[in-house]
Order: structure tokens, then C-alpha cells, then sequence
């Protein structure tokens, strides 16, 4: 029997319309759909291709076995996630060894920073596997801002919040334009550092980019507040140009 093929398919930023054409075909035929959530949640992924999926795909829900709950440094974190990226693994593999193919979504692109990296590390010699790349997150904040984020020789750093403030503060200080990631409850050592390095006034935040519920505002007109997990501080270049 032929071997089923594992597609890890970039949905993109959010907005259902900015997905690839190969990426929206092989989700509106697929016969296994496998997407990563939140235990209780329907998933950000499975709700962008809402309405797109066949009557008789079968679904297939991965549920983090934690999220918050253990800190990512915590050693237990590894070893908790280790194994739930093996069982998923184990579980899209005996799916291909019947003939069946899979289609998994990933928000944004599935190479940059998302959780199918660590699915396709496992998978690589064991099954066949295809990418579909996809536009990610950060570019649909930086054009939801209205200004390109870089100009001729700027360089551009993307950082995690999830860093510890000092590193934070060492690339801020540096970069010429600026994405800064995963913010969520992230956000007051942000602030913090960006307010060190006095680059505060330059930050936008962005929330939600190209979906329901979009915001774009400056930094410091965001007053404290807590912010969701899909936020976005950018920093936009100002480099050479004609």
C-alpha cells in the first residue's frame, strides 16, 4: 500500500482570503484534518478555515496537555510537551500507513515559530511530509499599521517577550526595526524595556492582525492594560531611501 502524505499547511495571519490557492485546495479536499488547541477551546486554527472543510472530514484535535500552567523553563515543560509531540506523531503516522493523507493546520507559516516544527522533526525519515508556506503573523501587523516596517538597509530583529528583560533590552537597543512576538502576559516587561532603552514612544501595538476584532495603536496610548496572546509591538525602521 502507498504511504499517505502529512501536509503542514500555512493558514496564514488570520484572514481566511490571505491563504495560498494550493494551501485553500488541499484543506477544502481533505480527507483528515489535524489542527493543535487548547484543551476546551475550538482552536485558532480550526476556526480560521471555518465552513471550508468536506461534510466527512474527519477531524483531528491535538490538545496541548499544558499551556500556562508550567513555565516554559520549568524542566517538567520539555518533558510534557516531548511526549505529547511523539503521541501526535505516533498518531498522523498510522494514519499514513493505511494510504490516508493529512493536512495539518498552522497558523501563520509552519516554519516560523509554530508548533509544527516540532511535529516535523519527528516525522522527517518516518513519513513523507510537505510544507506549505504562508504569510505570517508579523506581516499582517506591519501592514495592518499602515507603514512599511523596514526601509533599504535596515535590519530586522524579531524577538520573543518571552526572553528575560536584559536580552530584551540588548536587541532593542540595537535594532532598527523591531517585531516582538508572543506577548500576552508578556506585555509590563515590555513596556519595561522599551522604556529603558527609550524607544517607547516608537512602539506600536498591534492585536488580532487581519482578524475580527483588529486594533492598531500606539504603544503608549494603549495605557496598561493586558492584552491577548495575538498581539504584536512593533518597532518601524527609518533607513535609506530615495
Amino acid at each position: 500500500m502507498t504511504m499517505g502524505t502529512i501536509y503542514g499547511v500555512g493558514l496564514g495571519p488570520g484572514d481566511a482570503e490571505l491563504m495560498s490557492v494550493r494551501a485553500d485546495r488541499l484543506i477544502r479536499s481533505a480527507r483528515n484534518v489535524a489542527f493543535f488547541r487548547k484543551a476546551g477551546r475550538s482552536g485558532q486554527a480550526r476556526g480560521i478555515v471555518d465552513g471550508m472543510l468536506c461534510e466527512d472530514a474527519r477531524e483531528i484535535a491535538m490538545e496541548y496537555p499544558v499551556t500556562t500552567e508550567v513555565r516554559f523553563d520549568d524542566p517538567r515543560y520539555a518533558e510534557i510537551l516531548s511526549d505529547f509531540y511523539r503521541d501526535c506523531t505516533d498518531r498522523l503516522c498510522a494514519l499514513t500507513a493505511t494510504g490516508e493523507d493529512v493536512v495539518v493546520l498552522c497558523e501563520g507559516d509552519p516554519f516560523f515559530y509554530g508548533s509544527f516544527m516540532h511535529l516535523h522533526s519527528r516525522l522527517e525519515g518516518i513519513c513523507r511530509v510537505e510544507v506549505v508556506p504562508a504569510i505570517t503573523g508579523m506581516s499582517g501587523a506591519w501592514t495592518a499599521s499602515g507603514r512599511p516596517i523596514t526601509w533599504g538597509d535596515d535590519v530586522l530583529t524579531v524577538l520573543m517577550a518571552t526572553l528575560p528583560q536584559d536580552d530584551l533590552e540588548r536587541h532593542m537597543q540595537t535594532a532598527d526595526a523591531l517585531v516582538v512576538m508572543k506577548i500576552g502576559r508578556n506585555i509590563d516587561k515590555i513596556r519595561a524595556a522599551l522604556r529603558q532603552v527609550g524607544r517607547y514612544d516608537e512602539a506600536w501595538l498591534i492585536e488580532y492582525a487581519t482578524m475580527p476584532g483588529q486594533t492598531v495603536t500606539r504603544l503608549r496610548d494603549a495605557g496598561e492594560r493586558a492584552v491577548p496572546y495575538f498581539s504584536i509591538v512593533l518597532l518601524h525602521g527609518s533607513g535609506r531611501r530615495p
